[in-house]
């Protein structure tokens, strides 16, 4: 993953700015980051360009699963949806398959939500690695926490799954009970570039306490509180709000779609299947590129997903208001998506 080391890259839209100079050339250092803010609007051209850059044409020429592969690991006897509303949303972006790694109790639910999943109910199993192990290869994207539970056993298993990752270099969105793991173990992600982390200000809060060894209240938590964290972890996190707020080194930019003030249950699981495809779409086209890319393919992805969430809100919230829920998310997942990124793509 690349970004621009020489200077600190800080987009934001909204007016509040932190500094520790107050001299004059601070000042003017505040009026040009203030320039680049009058110049992006608040629906981020630039980014939504950059995103349409990353989406692979359509062709006839092309084969089942070269879209993309994704799996996901959760789903329990309390939370089944989670794992759907991520699948469900990656399959409606372009994914060609999804692969769903569950608890038992989870797998009939799951199963008769749709006939596009692709169920494995092993995580409660003697040796749930020695599957996993098999199908780790074969994914291009991993998203490992939405309903996954927080029962010891499947902790364990989340340890091994994310070190098997890292030796294969899997791209990897962290959210949910997985980011409840990290509070405890979060050395192990560790210096991993490949990961977006996707909490919300409590998680968040949760996170910031335990790696930076200091006090943090939700309701505190600002864009340099999220470029700490990131810096620290050598990762990219997304912290979910009113603003989103995106942080990769020394890259900090913020997404203001407009959405909905509907807070359902679920949105943060649109979020993550959204980050999963278009993380492995990004890599792909970084990869295949010999120039050097404005934002690192993590931040590209990570912005991605949280304009197409919000902009699917918002379409559903027009349809239902108040009663608005996830299930009529899905709904709209190909409008938001072809009313940002498709007149851009090839």
């Amino acid at each position: 993953m690349t970004s621009r080391s020489s200077s600190s890259r800080t987009i934001s839209y909204s007016s509040s700015s932190s500094s520790s100079s107050s001299s004059n050339s601070g000042s003017t250092t505040s009026n040009r980051c203030l320039e680049v803010v009058r110049r992006m609007s608040v629906n981020g051209p630039q980014l939504t360009g950059l995103v349409s850059e990353v989406v692979p044409p359509l062709t006839y020429a092309a084969h089942k699963g070269q879209a993309g592969r994704i799996g996901i690991m959760g789903g329990s006897l309390e939370y089944t949806g989670a794992p759907y509303f991520c699948a469900m949303t990656a399959l409606r972006i372009g994914a060609d398959l999804t692969h769903i790694f569950c608890h038992r109790d989870a797998a009939v639910p799951l199963k008769s939500y749709s006939p596009e999943l692709i169920v494995h109910p092993l995580l409660d199993a003697n040796d749930p690695m020695s599957e996993l192990d098999e199908w780790l290869p074969r994914l291009h994207a991993l998203v490992l926490g939405p309903g996954l539970g927080r029962r010891p056993q499947t902790f364990a298993t989340l340890g091994h799954v994310i070190e098997a990752a890292k030796d294969r270099q899997l791209l990897l969105i962290i959210d949910a009970d997985a980011l409840f793991y990290l509070n405890e173990n979060y050395d192990t992600l560790q210096g991993y570039s490949n990961a977006i982390l996707t909490p919300n200000k409590v998680e968040f809060a949760r996170l910031y306490r335990a790696v930076m060894k200091g006090e943090m209240k939700a309701e505190q938590v600002t864009s340099d509180h999220v470029q700490q964290v990131a810096k620290k972890l050598g990762v990219t996190i997304v912290c979910k709000g009113n603003t989103d707020i995106i942080a990769s080194g020394d890259t900090v930019i913020t997404c203001e779609i407009p959405g909905s003030p509907r807070r359902c249950g679920g949105q943060g699981d649109v979020l993550s299947g959204a980050a999963a495809i278009f993380l492995y779409w990004a890599f792909g086209t970084a990869a295949a590129s010999t120039e050097k890319p404005p934002y690192p393919p993590t931040v590209v992805a990570a912005w991605g997903a949280c304009a197409l969430t919000r902009r699917a809100s918002g379409l559903a919230f027009t349809q239902r208001g108040r009663g608005t829920l996830t299930t009529d998310m899905l709904q709209f997942i190909s409008q938001a998506f072809t009313s940002l990124f498709v007149s851009k793509t090839k």
